[in-house]
């Protein structure tokens, strides 16, 4: 036992006087953290981040398509605050893959650098829509920075318009001159969660996804600087150069499973099942349209079956509640199981698996409505209403919907038929059927594609409807913010009291005064 002791202090004293050695830079390096990894790792953080504004979130109810009607869960209120900017983090892991990329035997142009350039403009995009000006070609330069100046919205709408020019001219140049014998790990994709690595559907999406971007920027087609009709034209127009997502199997989109379990799953049943309740913006125009979507999201509300003795086939008894009512009386509407006034969630596809549906990034059926809206506004020729009409029939296939059979509703082990016909019965309507290249036209695009976002795309439903109007939201009491729908975020309190001077001249150059509002509206919009 001396003899332990005493080896062990002699060991003790070794590590003491070896530590003297040391320089004392050393002491700062986390042993535990890898200094480099391959660019194949960083990625995955990446891709995970595009997926953070997921299916039934406060997104979700803020693009009115669900909402809480019990207080401890959340709520509609639009009284917002600091905008969640944490895509700047995903950015600096962006910067961490390139450089692992090149150190690893990355060309000047590589997977990694090309795809690069599509997440810059995907995060900005985002960011940019919530608050306006940012910091652009000062920011994530860490100390070298620490006060990043802003850049306006169309300095930021000019810049990720470039980034995803580049990212389809490298991913062109790759897809079409591949070096199979170069076997380096940075040039070669690896991690991809989304497209198991091919370079094609991701090239297909960098440009459904400009499309998107030059769609956003329909009140600024006057802008000589960004010709946003001349660009969409040119995409349009030049397919092998600018090849587009053509059919659902295109879409970007995060799969669910057992591991990343669907938000909406059999664990939270119990308290789910009637803490949220369907938004009458969604629930309503699908019933009013006759729609068969309203059978697959949705239960029926059953004071609609034991009050007033509807069967879940009959589509008037769905029904979605306002999200401008106040929380107490929506709450109240659903107290009792048995005679609750609104539809909820439908328990057998939202509850009954952890994989449950994907969650759709960038959609072909938003892919056609967006043609069609350009055509409808004139800055490309074409037949508006096939791309409406394919839109439409993209989003019931979403649904296992088929064009000419029936949908079959599930409700208390009894099974219902519903007939349907696309053609013969669904599209005749006058709400429905393309109303031509004009103003009630463009709203019908507009509202379906509205409906094809249902719980996907993030904040795309409601970015849509701040530029469009359509379709109309509900406010009141329960959306808060004296009855109005805000039109932007709040920049994070941090920047206020961290980058003062940049900050505060950015809302003078932005609305005229140092006052951080959400109801005054940014370049974007104006």
């Amino acid at each position: 036992m001396k003899s332990l002791k005493i080896l062990s202090l002699a060991v003790l004293a070794g590590i003491t006087f070896s530590s003297c050695n040391k320089k004392f830079d050393e002491y700062g390096v986390n042993q535990n953290r890898p200094a480099a990894v391959p660019p194949s790792m960083v990625i995955g953080g990446v891709l995970a981040d595009m997926n953070a504004d997921k299916p039934w979130s406060s997104v979700m109810r803020w693009n009115q398509f669900d909402c809480c009607n019990y207080n401890y869960y959340g709520d509609q209120r639009y009284d917002w605050g600091g905008a969640d900017l944490g895509n700047f983090f995903s950015l600096t892991n962006v910067l961490q893959m390139e450089k692992e990329a090149t150190r690893l035997g990355g060309k000047t142009v590589n997977p990694y650098s090309a795809l690069g350039k599509f997440f810059r403009a995907y995060f900005y995009y985002r960011m940019t829509n919530l608050v306006g000006d940012l910091p652009l070609n000062d920011a994530l330069q860490g100390l070298a920075t620490a006060s990043p100046k802003y850049a306006s919205q169309k300095e930021v709408f000019v810049q990720l318009l470039k980034w995803l020019e580049d990212a389809n001219s490298d991913l062109g140049n790759l897809i079409a001159n591949p070096d199979k014998s170069n076997t380096a790990e940075g040039q070669n994709l690896k991690g991809d969660i989304y497209f198991g690595n091919d370079l094609t559907k991701w090239q297909r999406a960098v440009n459904s996804f400009h499309l998107r971007v030059l769609i956003a920027l329909s009140k600024k087609t006057a802008d000589t600087d960004l010709q946003v009709a001349a660009q969409f034209k040119n995409i349009f127009t030049n397919p092998t150069k600018y090849p587009l997502i053509e059919s659902m199997d295109g879409n970007l989109q995060f799969i669910y499973n057992g591991i990343n379990k669907y938000p909406s799953n059999p664990d939270n049943l119990g308290n789910d099942a009637t803490r949220y309740n369907m938004s009458a913006t969604y629930l309503n125009t699908l019933v009013s349209l006759n729609d068969p979507r309203a059978y697959i999201t949705a239960e029926p509300a059953t004071q609609q079956l034991n009050v007033n003795h509807k069967t879940p086939a009959d589509i008037t008894a769905y029904v979605g509640a306002p999200s401008g009512q106040s929380q107490e009386d929506m709450s109240s509407a659903m107290s009792s199981v048995d005679t609750a006034a609104y539809s909820v969630r439908s328990r057998a596809r939202y509850y009954s698996s952890y994989a449950g549906e994907p969650g759709v990034l960038v959609g072909y059926p938003e892919v056609c409505f967006n043609i069609a809206e350009a055509i409808n506004r004139g800055w490309i020729t074409g037949d508006a209403e096939s791309y409406y009409k394919n839109g439409i029939k993209a989003s019931l296939g979403f649904y296992s919907i088929p064009l000419k059979g029936s949908v079959t509703k599930t409700y208390a082990g009894a099974n219902y038929t519903i007939p349907f016909d696309f053609d013969g019965t669904y599209y005749v309507q006058a709400s429905v059927k393309y109303a031509g290249n004009n103003a009630a036209g463009l709203t019908q695009i507009l509202q379906q594609k509205y409906l094809a976002f249902f719980e996907n795309s993030g904040w795309e439903a409601y970015f849509n409807y701040r530029r469009t109007g359509v379709p109309v939201f509900s406010v009141g009491t329960g959306t808060g913010n004296s009855g109005a729908i805000p039109v932007r975020w709040k920049y994070p309190d941090s920047e206020r009291s961290s980058n003062t001077v940049n900050w505060t001249a950015s809302l003078q150059s932005q609305f005229g005064s140092g006052t951080d509002d959400i109801n005054a509206a940014m370049w974007l919009i104006k």
